[in-house]
């Protein structure tokens, strides 16, 4: 039986569902209003999110500091302070980076365009955030061109998920890792895979991040062999004895 949906989920996903589907009609237009909707769905679901009772969440944030989170930086600070095992896939500073990219078009939005793949790019890690939060995937494609992304970064997210449990277990008392380069680190100091598998991990980290910093183009990076390196190890790491 499958889990039901959190009404409190419906604000946000609406949104978020109407920048996608923006995508679908190809223009300098729809891609700025796509990109100003995935933004206003990211703050929106941060605000929801930490809004919650704390019979939902099981945070205890206070009325005062959740009514002077405001400005977007604070909002991202407020999900670093307490939702931290929600970032699985996540880098806070690239959704700052792609908010700021957003004000740019809101702001001076006259004759500036956005490449499809920023906004397709945003919108995967709005979903993947979507996700984290409210416990289902909003869309399963963002769009039929950026179906390997889509797959990329899911498996990607079940893959971090799965290392920052492993660096938890087994970390010394008192120095749990703080990034994936520590968790990658103590993985070599402690011998908890083979370096093989740990230097593929760190390429498909690598990857991932050359991808959503648009450092690559997307159909040329994401090969069979990576797409199939990254389900191998997302199929594995779901595996209940790893």
């Amino acid at each position: 039986m499958s889990k039901s949906k959190p009404p409190w989920a419906s604000g946000p996903g609406e949104i978020l569902r109407h920048g996608i589907d923006l995508l679908s009609n190809e223009s300098d237009t729809n891609r700025r209003l796509a990109m100003i909707n995935i933004d206003n769905s990211v703050e929106l679901m941060i605000k929801t999110y930490l809004g919650l009772p704390k019979r939902v969440t099981g945070l205890e944030i206070s009325r005062k500091e959740l009514s002077e989170a405001e400005s977007f930086p604070a909002l991202l600070d407020a999900l670093e302070k307490y939702v931290t095992d929600k970032l699985d896939g996540i880098e806070l500073g690239e959704i700052e980076w792609y908010h700021r990219l957003r004000n740019q078009l809101y702001h001076q939005g006259n004759g500036l365009t956005v490449e499809r793949d920023k906004v397709e790019i945003y919108a995967q890690l709005a979903n993947t955030l979507f996700r984290n939060l409210f416990g289902y995937y909003l869309v399963q494609r963002v769009s039929s061109r950026s179906d390997n992304l889509g797959q990329f970064m899911a498996a990607w997210t079940s893959i971090e998920k799965r290392l920052r449990r492993l660096a938890r277990e087994n970390a010394p008392p008192n120095r749990r890792p703080t990034g994936l380069f520590d968790v990658f680190r103590l993985f070599r100091m402690a011998n908890v895979m083979p370096p093989k598998e740990i230097d593929e991990l760190e390429r498909l980290r690598q990857i991932r991040n050359a991808v959503v910093h648009g450092e690559s183009d997307l159909e040329t990076t994401l090969t069979p062999e990576i797409m199939d390196q990254a389900r191998k190890y997302a199929v594995r790491f779901d595996q209940p004895s790893y």
